[in-house]
């Protein structure tokens, strides 16, 4: 049965991105144990708009775990406590009465605040640009069969593939390191016999897109896999630095 909760949020509040930045306490009074994380947020900005205040801005859209857009860190943690879970897919059931929530945005160099907690994530396209594509003459659909792949690397594959660029990884990492999202875009393509073409190329180059937009090293902390909302294995960063090592190692040969 619903119910209703009273909470304290303290949320980060920066006008942009060259501004300075501080919590602000707020009341969330009267919020229903059934709705998201981000409803409440609604909820919050409603009353903030009707008492003339600034709502928070925060992102979101499809608000069903698929999109990546609604990252933030609640109470020190990407995405809320919750395993395996977005921030929109988070509901209020899991918060207690009385609360005091922490809220701000995802930290890192490469990520930019442009408005409390809207981060530029465009460092992670700019990395995609570099390499994370297949290049194929395009034309009819192949036949479902044509090429044969072995289920366990189809399963591999598609478990990478989960992906969703939502940057939570980059926030968990002590380095703020994006190993963990370059290296599932690059397992994703590696293991299926599209991607092996241009496979040493592409390590090579969204390894060097990633140090050059200012993520982290990877220490092996593995707190990227922890509190991935796709619970994406760090068995990809080892892929990938077999992969890079092998391609740097073909280049340096030539």
């Amino acid at each position: 049965m619903s119910k209703s909760i009273d909470l304290t949020l303290k949320v980060w509040r920066q006008a942009g991105p060259k501004d300075k930045g501080h919590f602000e306490t707020l009341r969330a009074q009267n919020i229903s144990t059934e709705m998201s994380f981000l409803e409440m947020l609604d909820v919050v900005n409603d009353q903030l708009t009707l008492d003339g205040k600034e709502p928070i801005a925060f992102d979101s859209d499809c608000r069903e775990g698929i999109c990546g857009m609604c990252g933030a860190v609640i109470n020190g943690r990407p995405h809320g406590p919750l395993k395996a879970t977005t921030l929109c897919q988070l509901h209020m059931r899991h918060f207690n009465s009385g609360d005091v929530i922490a809220i701000e945005p995802f930290r890192a160099m490469a990520f930019k605040v442009i408005k409390d907690l809207v981060i530029d994530r465009s460092a992670f396209d700019q990395i995609i640009q570099a390499g994370g594509f297949v290049s194929v003459n395009t034309g009819g659909a192949p036949d479902a069969n044509a090429v044969p792949i072995a289920q366990d690397q189809v399963e591999s594959a598609m478990d990478a593939a989960q992906c969703i660029s939502c940057g939570a990884c980059v926030a968990a990492c002590p380095n703020a390191s994006a190993m963990l999202f370059v290296s599932a875009n690059v397992s994703h393509l590696a293991l299926l016999p599209q991607g092996q073409p241009e496979a040493a190329r592409r390590a090579i180059a969204m390894v060097r897109e990633m140090d050059r937009q200012g993520f982290g090293n990877c220490s092996n902390e593995t707190e990227c896999e922890a509190e991935c909302p796709k619970s994406i294995s760090i068995s990809n960063i080892a892929r990938l630095n077999r992969q890079f090592y092998r391609a740097s190692l073909a280049s340096s040969v030539k």
